[in-house]
């Protein structure tokens, strides 16, 4: 499977959110997954490190109008590099490309990803993926966000998260979901594709 890897750009090598995607990018190159993400510093570096120094392919989905912005270039961990000139068009790269996704804590950018990826299941216009929220702080942001906000959000919205708090358990949910049959893959009924 190719997964994404969404998460912040502000991590350092040392720090705690930094390990922990070097971590997740190691199992996940080890359980034979190639790893996707934004291909830059912070956990994307970290990812991309971990997956590489573990024999893993890692391809950075890079884009012009980040590095106008910020100047930096490619992290050194990449295989291939696809680069684009936009925010959307590297979005929309990301969210194509991946069989599945892991959404690590992170700011703008990672809350952007992650809405988009669910909002595109959500409606259809994505299959149904693994979409992984990694770490406790989601599972916090979430119950608050279902509890203060329940009129807008029914039983399917809470289905569609999956929250994991290691990478052993990135992996074993990544590779139920390659054992399953098509037919047993979640479904959504009319109500619930209805946005």
């Amino acid at each position: 499977m190719q997964v994404a890897v969404f998460g912040a750009s502000a991590p350092r090598p040392g720090e705690p959110a930094y390990e922990t995607a070097y971590r997740l990018g190691q199992a996940l190159a080890r359980a034979g997954h190639v790893v996707l993400n934004g291909g830059y510093i912070g956990t994307m570096e970290a990812v991309s490190r971990g997956a590489a120094e573990a024999g893993g392919r890692v391809i950075g989905v890079t884009c012009a109008a980040i590095e106008r912005w910020r100047p930096v270039g490619p992290n050194p961990w990449l295989s291939e590099v696809w680069p684009t000139q936009t925010l959307c068009e590297r979005l929309q790269r990301l969210l194509t490309a991946a069989d599945a996704a892991v959404v690590l804590p992170g700011s703008v950018g990672t809350w952007t990803e992650m809405l988009l990826w669910w909002n595109h299941v959500h409606i259809g216009a994505l299959p149904p993926k693994p979409w992984l929220l990694y770490g406790p702080e989601w599972r916090a942001v979430w119950e608050a966000i279902f509890t203060h906000m329940a009129a807008y959000f029914g039983p399917q919205h809470r289905q569609a998260l999956h929250f994991v708090d290691d990478p052993r358990q990135v992996v074993e949910v990544l590779a139920a979901w390659r054992a399953a049959p098509a037919a047993a893959q979640p479904t959504r009924t009319q109500e619930e594709q209805d946005p």
